[in-house]
């Protein structure tokens, strides 16, 4: 009974069944977790493994780990998998899958715009390179998806910051556009150094993705006000661009971004 009352109040946090934490546990507590349930170690990959190596781009609440050899339920939070001969490597004293190997895994189970940002977060984590990627792709040849992530592995790029920035840049891949420079800096007539998330330099264009999140608020609205008037003082187009834009509408995107890119040319 009191245990129970302790859990209406919010006193302690159910991880697992019998486990109890006094706050809300983070993947590694819930690892912990299953230590005590299955009285070994467990190894942890896919989704968690690739949230410990910093590059979980996909939130999955399910915790995947290595079958411990000892009788364990999979449950609603809980996947256990059969992983033969997958590369281990430690990462914050646990066993986990490669951090290579787990981004390939990861990265053949999504859409190929997800995918793409989970191989540039791997790149960008410094947990993985290309090279090392490459050869996770070599060692999971034949499995379902691999010859996705191999065709998107050349586009990796750590310059990335974020999965729908990746989104976006796959959509002017696959639009035909010109490989745009990533995080591209640029300095306005007052001395201000203004960073965007795409820009084709020879063209004066640059393309910002507005996340709803970021843009909720006053002093964000304000930022990028100053900015977009800043840039546009200095020659630059600036073409901002949604979720919708890259998930609904890439062809109308794609042709919009063409247009400012051709638009000097034909200025000229």
């Amino acid at each position: 009974k009191a245990l129970a009352q302790h859990l209406c109040v919010g006193a302690i946090t159910r991880v697992w069944h019998g486990i109890y934490a006094l706050n809300s546990p983070d993947t590694r507590d819930r690892l912990a977790g299953l230590d005590l349930i299955a009285g070994k170690p467990m190894v942890a990959c896919l989704y968690t493994a690739a949230d410990l190596y910093g590059f979980g781009t996909d939130g999955d609440a399910r915790v995947h780990v290595l079958d411990p050899g000892v009788r364990m339920r999979p449950t609603v939070g809980l996947m256990v998998h059969q992983r033969t001969g997958a590369p281990l490597q430690r990462v914050h004293g646990r066993l986990a899958t490669a951090p290579s190997w787990t981004a390939i895994e990861v990265a053949r189970t999504l859409r190929r715009p997800r995918a793409l940002a989970v191989l540039d977060a791997a790149v960008r984590s410094g947990t993985c390179s290309a090279a090392e990627l490459d050869a996770a792709i070599r060692q999971q040849k034949g499995r379902r998806g691999i010859v996705k992530v191999r065709e998107l592995l050349p586009h990796a790029d750590g310059r990335a910051e974020s999965p729908m920035e990746s989104e976006a840049r796959l959509a002017f891949i696959d639009g035909g556009l010109p490989l745009p420079e990533l995080q591209y800096e640029i300095v306005d007539r007052c001395g201000q150094l203004w960073r965007v998330d795409f820009a084709w330099p020879e063209a004066m264009v640059v393309a910002e993705y507005e996340s709803m999140d970021w843009h909720a608020s006053r002093e964000a609205l304000k930022h990028d006000r100053l900015k977009v008037a800043r840039l546009q003082e200095c020659g630059w187009m600036s073409v901002p661009l949604v979720v919708d834009d890259v998930r609904r509408h890439p062809s109308d995107l794609v042709a919009r971004i063409r247009h400012h890119l051709e638009r000097p040319s034909l200025a000229g």
